[in-house]
């Protein structure tokens, strides 16, 4: 007797072991999770910092000086005098904070020195970037 040939054909890639993996990698994170929340409860007293250095430089303060000489810092105007105020309050909250003095191309220099000497006579480093304006 002759018995009919088995062909197993499908259509597609066998997925078992995609699937296998899949579930073997969800089941490793839900343990390493675990891990992770009990070492968050342990009662650990952590020591207190009096004088902390940051460890990477803060975002430099932004001044931006338009061509009629108005000083603005993040979209607010300031004065010279609030300026030095800014700078002086910048400065104590982090003693390495620069500046970045954003002078108009087509403006007169003599409003960008009026800030850089706002940042110098309130000890603050600052570089300092014409732009052209259209």
């Amino acid at each position: 007797m002759k018995l009919p040939s088995e062909t197993n054909h499908s259509d597609g890639p066998n997925l078992t072991p995609v699937i296998d993996v899949v579930f073997l990698l969800l089941i490793f994170f839900l343990v390493a999770t675990r891990f992770d929340q009990e070492e968050r409860e342990l009662d650990v007293e952590l020591p207190e910092v009096v004088q902390a250095q940051p460890i990477a430089m803060t975002q430099g303060l932004v001044i931006n000086v338009t061509q009629d000489g108005t000083v603005k810092v993040v979209g607010n105007v300031y004065s010279h005098q609030q300026l030095a105020v800014l700078i002086r309050e910048a400065r104590r909250n982090n003693p390495h904070q620069t500046a970045l003095i954003r002078g108009d191309g087509n403006g007169a220099l003599k409003h960008t020195a009026g800030v850089m000497g706002v940042c110098n006579q309130e000890g603050m480093d600052y570089r300092i970037a014409a732009l052209q304006s259209n």
